[in-house]
């Protein structure tokens, strides 16, 4: 499996959260810690069966809040370190992934989300999109978030994330939910090309032979603290201008643009043809990075189309993102579901009432 990642481009058919785990191992990762939750428990159990004979380290911890502090100390030593989890999970690892941004520390965290608060259910759900792109912990600071919504995406963004992850020094989230999770498609496993040096000069590896160093997000001295938080805001800053990702997809003559992320993007594609072959100009801007934001190509889509319809897997969300990026709040309209993934039919039934056409989908 590995010697066909590494070299060969045959296509394999596998399951989304597998493919996560073949992204990771290709670009370099041999540790994982995490504790069992549905719906991503495919990645601990791949995990453990193949990281001990690449000669890494699989660990299933107490406690979520127990492994992101093993992701925390693994990260400080400057080894590529990988965790995934579900809602509740990802919500007890708030307070590490907090110390983590704080002392700049790189790692990929992997959000196969849930349905609702607390333990709520195991449907298919964007609704931790609050959490992963805000910064669901204290003091303010940002992680990068990238939203898949192909088993192809699950590698090739896996990969990519260990690379932010060490040229930013920060935290890297994916997100994911149950259907690009379970589903099975074919893909192609890229060889991964490295896009950082591979040197950390930062990492703790011990002081022999030059001046000791220190990983910390407390900072007591004089203004230091200060100091400390506008250095961060500068880099989440330099990562908004760099690292913006997205996706147009039919968009050219639109007159309704769709904008829509993970899984709700994919199922939208479907409508969007069907909508397409009817003679409605519709097309789908899908933010592949959720941080930073596509805000520009939001900005400049507003004013083109007539609509913009944001779907989501939630009561909405990111909705709220669009909002801020065009003042045209009077061309914004939502289909979201909560817990459960919109259908082809249903959003094609929305464009066709946005294009002024009425009828159920007949397909």
């Amino acid at each position: 499996m590995s010697a066909l990642v590494q070299g060969a481009a045959a296509r394999m058919l596998t399951k989304g959260n597998e493919a996560i785990c073949l992204g990771a191992i290709a670009a370099g990762c041999r540790h994982y810690y995490g504790y069992p939750i549905t719906p991503q428990n495919d990645i601990p159990e791949y995990m453990a069966a193949h990281l001990p004979a690449l000669g890494g380290t699989f660990l299933q911890a107490e406690s979520e809040v127990a492994t992101i502090n093993f992701i925390l100390g693994t990260s400080a030593s400057g080894k590529r370190v990988m965790t995934s989890s579900s809602g509740p999970g990802i919500s007890l690892m708030q307070e590490g992934l907090s110390y983590m941004a704080g002392s700049e520390l790189p790692a990929v965290i992997v959000n196969i989300s849930r349905s609702g608060p607390g333990l709520g259910g195991i449907a298919p759900s964007q609704g931790d999109y609050f959490q992963s792109v805000k910064g669901g912990g204290h003091g303010g600071y940002r992680l990068i978030v990238l939203a898949p919504h192909s088993v192809q995406e699950m590698y090739s963004l896996t990969m990519l994330a260990f690379d932010l992850a060490d040229r930013h020094r920060t935290p890297v989230v994916i997100l994911g939910d149950a259907i690009v999770g379970q589903m099975k498609e074919p893909f192609r496993p890229i060889p991964y090309t490295p896009a950082v040096p591979p040197e950390k000069p930062w990492a703790l590896t011990g002081c022999a032979g030059r001046e000791r160093q220190n990983l910390k997000s407390l900072h007591l001295k004089d203004n230091a603290i200060e100091v400390h938080n506008w250095k961060l805001h500068e880099k989440y800053e330099r990562i908004r201008k760099e690292e913006v990702r997205s996706e147009s997809f039919l968009l050219e003559g639109a007159k309704i643009g769709i904008v829509a992320f993970g899984t709700a993007a994919r199922v939208s594609k479907t409508a969007i043809q069907w909508a397409r072959k009817e003679g409605i100009p519709v097309g789908m801007l899908r933010p592949v990075t959720l941080f930073p934001f596509p805000e520009r190509e939001i900005r400049e889509l507003a004013p083109q189309a007539d609509v913009l319809l944001v779907i989501e897997m939630n009561t909405g969300q990111m909705v709220a993102d669009v909002r801020q990026c065009t003042p045209l709040h009077d061309r914004i309209e939502f289909f979201g579901k909560p817990c459960a993934m919109p259908t082809p039919e249903e959003i094609l039934v929305r464009i066709r009432s946005l294009s002024g056409r009425r009828g159920g989908a007949d397909r």
